[in-house]
């Protein structure tokens, strides 16, 4: 049997964490997962990324300014069609986020999506039917699930699929380092959407883009950070040879 050590036992262990403690994090122990995952490879060691950290009520503002704009977004798509003009000449509710987050799965992908999507809604105990309490825990998403920090990670945007192909390599690290001292997080997309109430607190250089966001913190102890969806096989990963 092969041996294994920390880097196997992070990766079996790591979930997206979708519930926290308030308990903030130590700066220092901040620094040190963010420094150790600056040891993660990249393409001619370019590093093409950059972090915003926000925490204390620097995070509370953008998670408040995001929560709001995703529940304005949400009845306005229930809205009808005049409704939703006049909300979008008003502004904040369209998505001005560098990247689109919102799109069409491919079938094999979206079958996946939807698995997860209803593993995470059983375990909460939320029904298909339960339109609010759907809502209720997507918007959690935005409050960073209660983490008292969440990093919104950048990419240089000239090097277009290999900047996010390094910036992914470097949040995986970053998990890894966060669960090996005790942290838990999740990588999220949707802090993406909105970008304007990060860009309004930080110095973001004009050629990085948002690309998603990190919660961090300790793991509260909740029914939800039980979940964990399930892996596809090894021979559906690997590609047959012709002929």
């Amino acid at each position: 049997m092969t041996q294994t050590g920390a880097v196997t036992e992070a990766l079996a262990n790591r979930r997206s964490i979708r519930a926290f403690k308030p308990d903030p994090v130590p700066e220092d122990l901040l620094t040190d997962v963010l420094e150790t995952a600056l040891l993660a490879p990249s393409w001619g060691n370019v590093q093409p990324y950059r972090v915003a950290v926000a925490s204390g009520e620097v995070a509370k503002e953008i998670g408040a300014e995001l929560t709001a704009r995703f529940n304005t977004a949400a009845k306005v798509q229930r809205a009808g069609l005049f409704a939703k003009f006049g909300a979008l000449m008003k502004g904040g509710v369209k998505p001005d986020g560098d990247f689109n987050t919102i799109m069409k799965y491919p079938p094999e992908l979206g079958a996946r999506y939807r698995d997860t999507g209803h593993g995470l809604y059983g375990t909460l105990g939320i029904e298909r039917g339960d339109k609010a309490a759907r809502h209720a825990q997507m918007a959690r998403n935005f409050s960073f699930f209660d983490a008292p920090t969440a990093l919104f990670v950048f990419c240089e945007s000239s090097l277009g699929a290999y900047s996010a192909l390094d910036t992914g390599i470097f949040l995986q690290s970053l998990a890894l380092a966060a669960e090996e001292r005790g942290l838990g997080t999740c990588m999220q997309a949707a802090l993406a959407t909105w970008a304007g109430p990060v860009k309004a607190r930080f110095d973001i250089p004009e050629n990085y883009k948002l690309i998603c966001g990190v919660s961090v913190g300790y793991k509260a102890d909740h029914k939800v950070n039980s979940f964990a969806p399930k892996r596809r096989p090894l021979d559906e990963l690997l590609l047959k040879p012709k002929g």
